[in-house]
Parts: C-alpha cells; sequence; structure tokens
C-alpha cells in the first residue's frame, strides 16, 4: 500500500513532530481498512462455502455420475444390439443364399466318394461313401411329420422366425442403411427405459424400444420414421429430479451390474461362428457374402470336374 504523494517541496523527513503524527495517521488509517476488507471477505468465504459443499456437492456429484453411467449404458446398448442385428441377418441371408451351394457341394461329395468307391471296390471306400450320402438326404417322413415346419437340418428359416416373434420376410441385407442406422440410434437415446425414473413410464418405454428393434431389424425406415413421429407426439418424460445419496448409489449399482450381463453377451456374440466371420469384414459384411459365394462357386466347379473325370 503506497501512501498519498507529499508535496514536491516536502523533505524527506517530518520538520516537525506534529506532521510525523498526522502521516503516520493516515497511513494507518489506509492500512486498517485494508486489512478490515481482506478480513470480511475471508469471513464471508468461510460463511458462505463450507456450508454449500456439505448440502450441494454430493448429491451433485452423484447426479453427474449418474447421467454419466446411464449414457455409457445406453451407448453400449445400441453398439449391442446394432451387432446383434448384424449377427443374425447375417446367418439368416448365409442360409439363404448359400445354403443351396453347400448343398450341391455335399451332393457333389457324395458322387464322387460313390465314383470312387465303385471304381475301385475297396470297402473302406464303400464306407466313405455311405457316410457321404447319408449326410446329403434328409431324415425319412420329417416333413411329412412336421408338416413342412422342418426337414432333416432343423426349422425352416420362416418357421423359426414365427416361433421366436422375428420378421417371416428375410432382410434384404445385413447392415441395415445409414438413414435407419440414425433413426434407430435417435429413438433409443431419446426413449431407453434406463432414462424413466417411474416404472409406469419404464414399461411404456420398454415397449416402445421393443417395436424400434423390430423395425430396426428389418431396416424399415418408413416405420422408424412413424415411431420418431410418435415418441415425438407422446407424454413428456418428467425430468430427473434429484434424489437421496442412498438411491443414487443404488441406480450406480444396478447400471454396473447391468453393464456385466451386457459384457457376457457381448463376448457370446463376438465368440460365435458368425460373430468371427463378421470381424473379417467389419466395414461390408455384405460384400462377404458375396465373396464367400464365389469361394463356393469354385468349389462347386472343382468338384463337378473332379466327378467327370472319374465318371469318364
Amino acid at each position: 500500500m503506497t501512501t498519498p504523494e507529499a508535496e514536491p517541496t516536502q523533505p524527506e523527513t517530518p520538520e516537525t513532530p506534529e506532521a510525523e503524527t498526522r502521516q503516520t495517521g493516515t497511513e494507518g488509517r489506509l492500512k486498517e481498512q485494508l486489512k478490515a476488507r481482506l478480513r470480511e471477505r475471508s469471513a464471508a468465504r468461510a460463511a458462505d462455502t463450507p456450508d454449500e459443499r456439505r448440502e450441494e456437492r454430493p448429491e451433485e456429484r452423484l447426479e453427474r455420475a449418474v447421467r454419466a453411467a446411464e449414457q455409457a449404458l445406453i451407448e453400449y446398448e445400441i453398439a449391442l444390439e446394432t451387432f446383434r442385428v448384424e449377427v443374425e441377418n447375417f446367418s439368416r441371408l448365409h442360409h439363404q443364399k448359400l445354403g443351396p451351394m453347400y448343398a450341391r457341394l455335399d451332393e457333389l461329395d457324395a458322387q464322387i466318394a460313390e465314383a470312387t468307391a465303385a471304381r475301385t471296390g475297396d470297402p473302406e471306400d464303400r464306407r466313405k461313401a455311405d457316410e457321404a450320402r447319408a449326410r446329403v438326404m434328409p431324415m425319412p417322413g420329417v416333413e411329412e411329420l412336421f408338416h413342412g415346419w422342418m426337414d432333416g437340418e432343423g426349422l425352416y428359416p420362416e418357421a423359426a422366425a414365427m416361433l421366436t416373434d422375428q420378421s417371416v420376410r428375410p432382410p434384404q441385407r445385413v447392415r441395415p442403411g445409414e438413414e435407419a442406422r440414425k433413426l434407430y440410434r435417435d429413438l433409443v437415446r431419446k426413449a431407453h427405459p434406463d432414462l424413466a425414473q417411474e416404472e409406469g413410464e419404464r414399461q411404456r418405454r420398454e415397449e416402445f424400444i421393443t417395436r424400434v428393434n423390430a423395425a430396426y431389424a428389418r431396416g424399415d425406415e418408413a416405420v422408424l420414421r412413424e415411431l420418431t413421429e410418435e415418441w415425438a407426439a407422446g407424454p413428456v418424460p418428467e425430468e430427473e429430479r434429484l434424489t437421496r445419496s442412498e438411491e443414487l448409489y443404488a441406480r450406480l449399482e444396478w447400471l454396473s451390474q447391468r453393464k456385466e450381463l451386457l459384457s457376457v453377451l457381448a463376448k457370446e456374440l463376438e465368440e460365435s461362428a458368425i460373430g468371427g466371420m463378421l470381424r473379417l469384414a467389419p466395414d461390408d459384411p455384405d460384400t462377404l457374402l458375396d465373396e464367400i459365394a464365389e469361394q463356393l462357386l469354385a468349389q462347386v466347379a472343382e468338384r463337378e470336374a473332379e466327378l467327370q473325370r472319374l465318371t469318364a
């Protein structure tokens, strides 16, 4: 703190005791005023900050943690459901497009084994031919017994779809279009059941998301747009209210357990045969089907040439 400027002609030390007293008194008063203001500010901070921290900050931190955990779980579920749809669609398209080629290869293998056994007369070749033919022949009487619902290889895709509440119509592609994916993600982020605070609202959201998932699995952009409009016109969800610390901790625990369950499901999908195939072409799984089809066609051509040599 500087003292007021003195007169230019004033000497460095007061000329009289009275002048020294006046100068010292002015400096002292200014210093005391400054100290008083600093003490007032410190007292104000000491009075306000602890109370705010004790009453607001713990619950605010928990609220932020819960919201962050909810959003992380929703994003994880979106990724998991997206992958599950691709695995399911890839499996169905794989069976639909490539199933006849696999059947043709099995038939050619049986014919090659039978032709080989006919030429050699070896009992071991005959046994191999019988095994190859058994793999091709369907279980006798199965089609009639189940009225067209299944054959020797199992349920027809249409029957399996009806029994599992899936669409009977096969998907058009492994991965739905970009617009369908955008609509799906936006809807799930808005209407996810984990954002509900009341049981009735949670049930409403679960039923709605079930319809959203079904439309996305079909890649149906029109239905997803209708669902977007339906959600926008529906009841507005209540804003999250402050909860007690114990309830927030319980909420975090539930979110953690839910994440663990989804992690198990994700691991099962990733380790499945179809999941492994999809990892070979993460950017364009539909092209992978075409590549496999080309490989199978090449194998069919090789088997046909071999059979022709054996029977010539």
